[in-house]
């Protein structure tokens, strides 16, 4: 199937996961995570309507970024990039010039280095705080016992950022079952934590290809999906 089949056999997916959660399609985004993939795959995606995409790297979306004006010309303004990969200290400034939005903020650091950025060109950055609640040594994010912490940093002292919610990613099991209940315990930390700050936090970014019909169950209002879209993941010759 092409990517634009893909696309269109997902988005009904999506939909009927939403209608068996008594929720309205609307409310769950399609991220395309096209890590890895060639600047042609993502211009086939835009193409086919979508324009929320997620990388994992700075130099990758730059580098792809410029390979897309020669496919899409003054289209690629109207791509959303956001980073969904770790972000590393010294890549912080880049990120905040060349994503719409960082998903993966999990330090003070981090926070503060965006908003420093940001508050120098008079904008605010869209975050999402990236949680961690398994035990993988591979898996990133805040642990729970830091994450009020870190929340109530950004929200009162760094007003370059909007946090606009949480993110991520559970350990994988053949099962998508096993994955409910991260997905679960996500919602429960985000309702507290904007009850306790008085802040809204609307989004919930979780769920991947294999797992994202038990998230939106739970309450995600994106879903993070690649090799559904892409298939196998490529390589762009960026390190």
């Amino acid at each position: 199937m092409s990517i634009a089949e893909n696309l269109s056999e997902l988005r009904a997916e999506i939909a009927a996961a939403c209608a068996k959660a008594g929720r309205n399609a609307s409310e769950v985004k399609m991220m395309a995570v096209s890590k890895t993939q060639g600047p042609q795959a993502v211009a086939e995606a835009f193409r086919a309507g979508q324009t929320l995409f997620g990388e994992n790297r700075v130099q990758e979306w730059e580098h792809k970024r410029d390979q897309l004006h020669s496919l899409l010309g003054e289209d690629v303004a109207k791509i959303e990039m956001h980073l969904i990969g770790n972000l590393q200290s010294n890549k912080v400034s880049k990120a905040a010039w060349v994503f719409s939005a960082i998903d993966s903020v999990d330090t003070a650091k981090v926070a503060e280095r965006l908003h420093n950025v940001a508050a120098q060109v008079g904008k605010v950055l869209p975050v999402l705080v990236e949680v961690k609640l398994s035990e993988e040594e591979t898996k990133h994010g805040v642990v729970e016992h830091a994450l009020s912490g870190l929340l109530r940093r950004i929200v009162e002292d760094f007003d370059g950022l909007e946090v606009r919610g949480l993110m991520m990613v559970p350990p994988f099991t053949a099962d998508e079952e096993g994955a409910r209940p991260y997905f679960a315990k996500l919602r429960e930390l985000r309702d507290q934590y904007a009850k306790e700050l008085g802040i809204a936090m609307p989004e919930l970014s979780m769920g991947m290809t294999h797992d994202f019909a038990v998230a939106v169950e739970e309450g995600s209002t994106c879903v993070r999906i690649g090799t559904g879209i892409f298939g196998k993941r490529g390589h762009v010759g960026i390190d």
